[in-house]
């Protein structure tokens, strides 16, 4: 885990029509987040439709990520899987694939959502069968992982390090440190708020944010780590009424329409995210106008 830290852009994923992905595109938007100085890269998360990719797609971006990264850059790949077998055997195509962690969300289906002991068995077990770096993606509110499991998994299995906090906002993040102190490291995925996350004591982000302003998110964290403050947070301000057009369902969608207005192209979502409102597409649009 001594080189997952930082800014850790959690990549789109661009399909053609049909649905295959779209190599061209996703390296290009690598390449502008590596040009623009992030320190490693993430695939298969929310932001890439990692929930439609299959293991031999999630192989095949961390083959194109570590393309383009340098040895000591890690890539991070994301797993959503339902259940403890499908998220093991994802894990090790992930590890066979190279990647440096994997980034596990808790199950999502409601009626199968499980207690905390049962969350317990499923991070053990992919911690003890896959054998690298664990980064928890804490994104499901109906199956939070609390601070206090967080804590348990970090004391009590070898692989589970990390967290990346997206459910809860600021104030579950400013949990997960106050409970866990520097014990594992805790990735902000507050997009409109990552200065105070930062100033919370995050270790990095691994954010959509990223993304779409990889410049910018840089910037802010640098700023950040140098105790320019001032900066931080007017950086923090220019993304916040922007990022408010992009979240919601279809996120994905909203998010590649966002790319499109500033000049790139994040190609087509998979299906079923296939069509977005044209009230929606004007309603980035007046968002995003300063990056026009």
């Amino acid at each position: 885990m001594e080189k997952i830290k930082g800014m850790i852009p959690p990549i789109v994923t661009p399909f053609t029509e049909v649905g295959t992905i779209n190599d061209l595109l996703i390296e290009k938007e690598m390449d502008i987040s590596l040009q623009a100085g992030v320190d490693g890269l993430s695939v298969g998360g929310s932001t890439g439709e990692g929930p439609t990719l299959k293991d031999a797609e999630l192989a095949h971006l961390i083959s194109l990520a570590k393309k383009h990264l340098k040895p000591e850059q890690p890539v991070v790949c994301g797993i959503m899987r339902m259940c403890t077998e499908d998220a093991i055997r994802t894990g090790l195509v992930a590890k066979d694939a190279g990647a440096d962690a994997i980034m596990v969300t808790p199950t999502a289906y409601n009626a199968l959502v499980p207690n905390e002991e049962g969350m317990f068995d499923f991070y053990s077990q992919i911690s003890e069968k896959v054998q690298i770096p664990i980064i928890i993606y804490n994104v499901i509110p109906q199956n939070e992982i609390k601070p206090t499991l967080f804590k348990r998994l970090l004391k009590e299995t070898k692989y589970v390090r990390g967290v990346k906090q997206s459910v809860g906002g600021v104030s579950a993040l400013y949990a997960m440190k106050m409970c866990c102190g520097d014990e594992g490291k805790i990735f902000a995925a507050t997009d409109d708020m990552l200065a105070t996350c930062y100033e919370l004591g995050a270790d990095g982000a691994i954010s959509a944010a990223l993304a779409v302003f990889p410049k910018e998110c840089v910037e802010m964290w640098h700023c950040i780590q140098n105790g320019n403050r001032e900066r931080a947070q007017e950086l923090q301000r220019l993304l916040y009424y922007p990022w408010q057009a992009l979240g919601g369902n279809q996120f994905p969608i909203r998010l590649k329409y966002a790319l499109k207005i500033m000049g790139r192209d994040g190609g087509y979502c998979r299906s079923p995210i296939v069509h977005l409102p044209e009230s929606e597409k004007r309603k980035i649009e007046e968002a995003f106008k300063i990056f026009i």
